[in-house]
């Protein structure tokens, strides 16, 4: 457990402060992406040092670390080179761009180059369908890639360079990617203040500018208030709300009618939904009423039927429905239905009546 220093401990005991006592192991996500800024993956150790600091069994932290394909299981280099291939970008030309580093690199997929340096990966899809083909060096964008625009951002990379992302801050290693994962802001000095957004990204923009389309009432000169700020003006509120709510009429206490009864007085059962009550019931606790408080209703099952009930009463139902015939449905009687057509063929309805007689005397008009 000597492996990692006392600083990554420190920033571990940071992260896992953010979250509420009980509610610890949820700091598991960025702690996996601390050890990965150490030593490059999420190693054995890494996965028993988060086991320690959580109170969790390495199974636990194994099976999150195995669901995430951002935690490397083995060592990987400087630069994650990510091609997606996915759908869109294949179509765009995706594969060639993976197939023209892989043959220059002499590497397969999340296999790593000899020095240590580059890592190649297939990436399903990057999210970036509008840029496509897109690929992505330690999670930041390269847009609309070809082969040998791609060639030559690695190619720079090989050669100690740092390619400027077509969106984003300026690269920086794996390792210092994942401390900023893990929650740490970037300390490279102008880190953060180069690149800018893709072209795409600025199209909505461009067409609410041209169509005079803003929020109601934003000025983006707004000053973004900090967590602390938000918080007391969110309880200012909060107190001012609930000094100007009207107080409560009292309502006049109402005497209750004596029942003679020493006992405590139980709520009906038959108040409650009907799964609570059958709960409580079968699994009775402290507040449950006894079985003989007054409006108890306890549930009772019945005796299961015996073979042989159960046997009689399928051959009573069998007996009672005999089988379809000539086509007709299942307990349909023949003679009514004789009868109705001999009746219809005379001329007269089911009493004997003639259908034309409207007086229902049965003499024809």
């Amino acid at each position: 457990m000597n492996v990692f220093t006392e600083e990554t401990r420190l920033r571990a005991r940071e992260i896992i402060a953010r979250y509420p006592a009980d509610r610890s192991r949820s700091a598991l996500l960025p702690l996996l992406h601390l050890v990965q800024s150490e030593e490059g993956y999420v190693s054995p150790a890494g996965v028993e040092f988060c086991a320690e600091v959580l109170g969790l069994n390495k199974a636990q932290v194994g099976a999150v670390a195995t669901f995430y394909t951002m935690y490397k299981r083995k060592p990987t280099g400087d630069y994650l080179v990510s091609v997606c291939t996915n759908t869109m970008c294949d179509v765009l030309g995706g594969q060639a761009v993976y197939d023209t580093l892989a043959e220059h690199l002499g590497v397969g997929h999340e296999e790593t180059t000899a020095d240590g340096k580059i890592t190649l990966e297939h990436a399903e899809c990057l999210a970036a369908c509008d840029y496509g083909p897109v690929m992505t060096v330690n999670y930041d964008f390269f847009d609309n890639v070809e082969p040998q625009g791609a060639l030559g951002v690695v190619q720079e990379l090989q050669a100690g360079g740092r390619p400027m992302p077509t969106r984003g801050a300026r690269l920086c290693t794996l390792k210092e990617m994942a401390v900023q994962l893990a929650g740490f802001a970037d300390e490279r000095d102008g880190a953060v203040a180069d690149g800018g957004p893709g072209e795409p990204s600025l199209r909505g923009l461009r067409l609410a500018e041209q169509h005079g389309i803003s929020v109601p009432g934003f000025d983006p000169r707004t000053p973004i208030r900090s967590k602390a700020e938000a918080d007391r003006a969110a309880a200012e509120a909060k107190a001012k709300a609930e000094a100007e709510k009207p107080a409560p009429a009292a309502e006049p206490a109402t005497p209750k009618a004596a029942t003679g009864s020493t006992a405590p007085d139980v709520k009906a059962p038959d108040d409650k939904s009907p799964q609570v009550r059958t709960a409580e019931t079968r699994q009775p606790d402290a507040r449950t009423p006894v079985a003989d408080a007054p409006g108890t209703k306890v549930p009772t099952d019945g005796p299961a039927p015996a073979p042989r009930d159960a046997r009689a009463a399928e051959a009573a139902g069998v007996a009672a429905n005999p089988p379809a015939g000539d086509g007709k449905p299942a307990g349909d009687a023949a003679g009514a239905q004789e009868r109705n057509l001999k009746d219809a063929e005379a001329g007269t309805d089911a009493d004997g009546a003639d259908p034309a007689d409207a007086s229902g005397t049965g003499v024809r008009k």
